[in-house]
Order: structure tokens, then C-alpha cells, then sequence
């Protein structure tokens, strides 16, 4: 028989705030959430690189009925279109029932993650191994990348201007490439060094051959034999690396991660963990009260720079071009719009609890995780989303049963991070941070709760659909 409250009880149930476990015994939402990321791990697996989340998107979004969008065209209400810039980021948008100067609703996450970019001179023999050159991209941790398995994808163009897909190391069968690593007997010299250097950046360098060509009158005969591979298969000459644009990426695929398999294990996480469930909430949205426009960019890890990233045009000029067909004001637009801007934080790690403070601190599998500033110290770089649009985020959350949890990136002098908030609020666009929490994050195998996932889609979805 159950005891009676105590007073002290009740006014602990009214007053005091915690967040549970979001799939806390709930055998039917954790279902939903193993299902729906099924097709993540799809996304996953197709998108290694920004190139690959363009394509693989492009062909989701044109299943699903939308069409290229045509400047100067005015669009009816629940009409989708989209806008493929230059390969490497898509932009999507189902014309809602409002006119566009009350404003959009955007959800915009990156889809380009850290990892190993080919020098434009790559290609060199030493030892009688053939190697390629690479300039590690984004922020990582040098020493994460060697010795595990690596696959290359992107374009080269030949002189005439031709281009070539390239992808190996992906399909069964492929051969992988690799960094290599000291072995311990020898690592003395090595042992000595600080974490951050225990690898150089010019250390990065990835096998990819080591018989030579036969004819003995040659010299570099291993890396004759690696370009006459490369030709035989793509038809391409050392010179075309010069225009090449070639990444090493991590060669495994997603799969779930413990005993519950709860987790899911991938490459990449950081940020297409918010960009398909922002691009599902968007190809289900129907016939919403505001547009809907969903940002999947490029050069987030890098600034958001270039003419693919946040912080250059393309985004903007998108909307004054709708605006314009429809002979609405795009500056109202753009003052009445709310945008998220889906992107990762770091999920306390109990291995590492001195890097966090764990009251302000995100966890796996609470939910969607609010970060009301990013930036670093004394908030530097920060977007800081003011009170009046937490609430009318939350709201929103809360109303459609998106679990969700608010913290901060680390504790305050631990160092910082930045997203593409603050350059959608240089527009004056109201914006606030929101994303899936990720435990090691940046590394070639980053973790995520399939719970929290689902909730990211949640609520977007419930953004998407809401008509204040």
C-alpha cells in the first residue's frame, strides 16, 4: 500500500525541475526511434562527404515531389522546391499559406564533417611505398586518424574539363587505405611528445601502394603502378589531382553501438545527426502556416566560409528571390523569420567528467539538446538566443512531446565551439541552437542515442507545423 505525500513531496513535484531519460520506459517510443533510424543510418552510409549528402539528398527531396526552383516564379501555397548550390549544400522549402513577410521557418544544419583533404601535389614514393599527401580539415585530433581504415571519395577533372566521380574503398571487395602508426617498441621518442603532436599534420600521410610497375628502367615504379591503377579505373593522370577535390573519410559503416542497442556508432554524426531528421521534418511538412526552409550547408567546420557555407549569400538570396516573385518585402521576411540552427553538442562523458560541469551539461538519451549561447569564455563568437525565443521554442517542444534538456559546451574556461547561428542573426533572423548531444565528438567514430535523434525530428517537425 502506498504511503500518502508529505507536504516536502509535493512541493518538490511543483517547484524542482529535472529531466528524465527520454525513452524512460517507453517500449513503443524507443521502437519508433530504432525505426527511424534505420533510414539514418541509410543517410549515413550515403553521405561520407558533403558532395555525397548533396546527391543522396537531392534524390530523396525529388521522390518526395519537390522540384528545382526557378527565380521569378511566384509559388501557390504547399508548393516544394529546392536549390542544389553548386553540389555541395541544398536548400528545401514548402511555400507555406502566410505571406513570406511574416516570416520563415528554417532549420539549418551542415553536413561537412572533420577529415582528410589530398594536397593538390599528393603522390610520392618513399621506402617503395606510394603514399598520398593530405591537410587534415575542421578540428581533430591528430592522432585519432591513424591506423584505421580509410576510403576516398570526390571528383578529379581531367584537362579537358571532364569530371570524374571517384569512391573507393566503400563497397565490398574495394581495397581500404590506411595511416600508419609507430609500434610501441619503437615509440620512445614518440611517447615524448604532447598529445596534440603525437602525430604531425604532415605526419597524415595515407599508404595506397607498395608493388612496383615491372619495368625496372623506371624510376618510382610502386607509384608508377598506383597512377596506372587510378588511370585503368577512372582514366585519370597525375596531373589531375591538381584539380582534384578528393577526401580520405573513415571506410566503416553506421551500426548500433551495446547490448540495448540504443546508440548508434558512426562517422560523421557531427552534423547529419541534425540534418536528416531537419530534412525528414521538412519533406513530411504538407501545407504549413509559414515556409518552411531547410538548410543543409557546407564549411560549418571551417568557419561556414566559401560560397557553400553560412557566411556567405546563397541562403539569403534564396529567400529575397522568393520574396521578390511573391512581391513581398524581404527585409520583413527576414525580421519576422525564427530559424534553428541544428547543430551537435557534446553529451557529458563520465571517462572525462573534468572537461564539463555536469549541472549545465547535455546527456545522452534526454533529448534534444537547447544551447542558448556556444562561443567560447566570455561567450566570444556567440549567437546568444534571448529569453523570449527559448520560451517560444520550448513551448513548442513541450506541445508535441519533443523531450529536451538545455546546457552548455564544457565548462566555461575549457576551451568553446561555434555553429552557424550567429551568421543567420547577422541577417536579423532570430535564432537559437538546438541539436543532438554526441559523445566523442570529432573523431573518426562519434556515438549518439537513437532516442535523441528521433526527438531532433520531433522538433522539427513541430516547428514546422506550428502557426504562431
Amino acid at each position: 500500500m502506498s504511503k500518502e505525500k508529505t507536504e516536502g513531496q509535493k512541493l518538490a513535484e511543483e517547484l524542482l525541475y529535472t529531466r528524465p531519460h527520454a525513452g524512460e520506459a517507453d517500449a513503443a517510443l524507443n521502437r519508433a526511434a530504432d525505426d527511424f533510424c534505420v533510414g539514418y543510418k541509410a543517410f549515413l552510409d550515403n553521405g561520407k562527404t558533403e558532395r555525397d549528402v548533396t546527391s543522396y539528398t537531392v534524390k530523396l527531396l525529388e521522390q518526395a515531389g519537390y522540384v528545382p526552383f526557378v527565380p521569378g516564379t511566384a509559388y501557390a501555397a504547399g508548393a516544394k522546391v529546392y536549390l542544389n548550390n553548386r553540389g555541395k549544400s541544398v536548400i528545401a522549402a514548402t511555400i507555406g499559406k502566410k505571406p513570406l513577410a511574416e516570416g520563415v521557418h528554417m532549420n539549418i544544419a551542415h553536413t561537412d564533417a572533420p577529415r582528410l583533404d589530398v594536397k593538390p601535389n599528393p603522390l610520392y614514393e618513399s621506402s617503395e611505398l606510394a603514399l598520398l599527401k593530405t591537410h587534415y580539415y575542421g578540428g581533430v585530433r591528430k592522432y585519432q586518424w591513424v591506423a584505421t581504415p580509410l576510403a576516398l571519395h570526390g571528383v578529379m577533372y581531367k584537362a579537358d574539363g571532364t569530371q570524374v566521380n571517384v569512391c573507393i574503398g566503400e563497397e565490398e571487395g574495394d581495397p581500404v587505405f590506411c595511416i600508419t602508426d609507430l609500434l610501441p617498441h619503437l615509440g620512445a621518442e614518440q611517447n615524448e611528445r604532447k598529445l596534440s603532436e603525437g602525430i604531425k599534420g604532415e605526419e597524415l600521410n595515407i599508404v595506397v601502394g607498395s608493388l612496383p610497375y615491372a619495368d625496372k628502367e623506371v624510376k618510382d615504379r610502386v607509384k608508377l603502378l598506383a597512377l596506372k591503377l587510378l588511370n585503368e579505373k577512372y582514366g585519370v593522370t597525375e596531373r589531375d589531382f591538381i584539380t582534384a577535390e578528393l577526401e580520405a573519410v573513415p571506410a566503416f559503416k553506421a551500426r548500433d553501438v551495446g547490448f540495448d542497442r540504443a546508440l548508434i556508432g558512426a562517422y560523421g554524426h557531427d552534423d547529419r545527426v541534425d540534418a536528416y531528421p531537419a530534412l525528414v521534418a521538412e519533406m513530411e511538412t504538407k501545407l504549413p502556416a509559414y515556409t518552411t526552409v531547410c538548410v543543409l550547408t557546407d564549411k560549418e567546420e571551417i568557419g561556414s566560409e566559401g560560397v557553400t557555407g553560412l557566411n556567405s549569400m546563397y541562403v539569403f538570396h534564396f529567400l529575397q528571390q522568393l520574396c521578390a516573385a511573391a512581391g513581398q518585402d524581404a527585409i520583413l521576411c527576414f525580421q519576422h523569420s525564427k530559424c534553428l540552427s541544428a547543430d551537435v553538442t557534446a553529451a557529458f562523458d563520465p571517462t572525462f567528467p573534468s572537461a564539463f560541469e555536469a549541472q549545465n551539461s547535455t546527456y545522452v538519451g534526454k533529448g534534444v539538446a537547447i544551447s542558448k549561447y556556444t562561443g567560447s569564455r566570455g561567450k566570444g563568437g556567440a549567437n546568444d538566443a534571448p529569453a523570449e525565443l527559448v520560451s517560444y521554442f520550448t513551448r513548442i517542444f513541450d506541445a508535441a512531446g519533443a523531450a529536451w534538456q538545455i546546457g552548455e559546451l564544457g565548462r566555461v574556461d575549457q576551451g568553446g565551439g561555434g555553429t552557424v547561428a550567429k551568421y543567420v542573426a547577422s541577417h536579423d533572423i532570430d535564432t537559437m541552437d538546438v541539436g543532438v548531444p554526441v559523445l566523442s565528438m570529432h573523431s573518426p567514430y562519434e556515438l549518439v542515442a537513437k532516442i535523441d535523434v528521433y526527438m531532433a525530428y520531433k522538433a522539427f517537425k513541430a516547428f514546422n507545423d506550428c502557426a504562431e
